[in-house]
């Protein structure tokens, strides 16, 4: 049995996710953005360890989402899984940051540097990833011409690179990203063509799986497949560039 803690577990690929873990017996650590949200899990919640409760886009309710996790104990896996997707504008956290890159980027970097270590990790990333150019000059967006699109492109960029990272500086931790295709949740919408059950397999095989293909790090998956990520994913100065300009807009040092 593992123990695992899967951010946005309130919904979709998250819900299913843990769905899936509970119902193989694991112990899991579910998380919801607010008590209200968490209402919605009542029907799991009494086979799981526990529910923590914090907004992803507030950097002090993540650092409290980090500080509740650590009280149940050291995690085997975290599933990086909560995400937005388009916003008609640049909304704005209660630090100023671009929603899209504080809850797609800014919380998996400070979850990852705060949660004690595990000895897995999976950040759910986008194959729209391959559209985004490799600038960090603004990724904030307080200087461009606000896009929804490239917003989240490029936030899914930068966290395959942060799991890539991670897989480099700490090589006792696999470490990896998932594209878990275009598939009908809240967010990706009732039209999206691809399956909603494979789009969580991948997840939930990497956090617990013994086999072999199962056991590697640095990589970047669709359907339990390896694919080839965009070229800047594997870039360690890119890498070293994202993880230094995250360093500055969160404070806290990761390696």
């Amino acid at each position: 049995m593992s123990r695992i803690f899967i951010t946005g577990s309130t919904d979709g690929l998250g819900l299913a996710t843990a769905r899936t873990l509970l119902n193989e017996g694991h112990e899991v650590l579910l998380h919801a953005r607010s008590k209200e949200r968490a209402a919605v899990l009542d029907e799991i919640a009494p086979q799981a360890a526990g529910v923590v409760i914090g907004d992803l886009s507030s950097a002090a309710e993540t650092r409290s989402v980090a500080d509740q996790v650590n009280a149940h104990g050291r995690m085997d896996a975290v599933v990086h899984n909560a995400g937005v997707y388009l916003s008609s504008g640049r909304d704005t956290t209660p630090e100023g940051h671009s929603y899209t890159l504080a809850v797609n980027v800014l919380a998996p970097y400070i979850l990852t540097a705060l949660i004690d270590r595990p000895g897995r990790l999976v950040y759910v990333s986008s194959g729209m990833h391959h559209g985004a150019a490799g600038n960090l000059q603004d990724i904030d967006w307080t200087e461009r011409r606000w896009s929804a699109s490239t917003a989240y492109s490029e936030s899914k960029l930068h966290v395959s690179a942060l799991s890539a990272s991670v897989a480099r500086h700490w090589p006792a931790v696999l470490s990896n990203a998932v594209d878990p295709g275009w598939v009908p949740t809240k967010m990706g919408g009732s039209g999206a063509p691809d399956d909603l059950a494979e789009g969580h397999k991948t997840q939930a095989w990497l956090a617990v799986s013994n086999d072999p293909a199962a056991l590697v790090s640095g990589s970047y998956w669709y359907h339990r497949r390896q694919r080839p990520p965009a070229p800047e994913v594997t870039d360690a100065t890119f890498q070293d560039r994202l993880t230094d300009k995250l360093a500055e807009l969160t404070g806290i040092t990761l390696f």
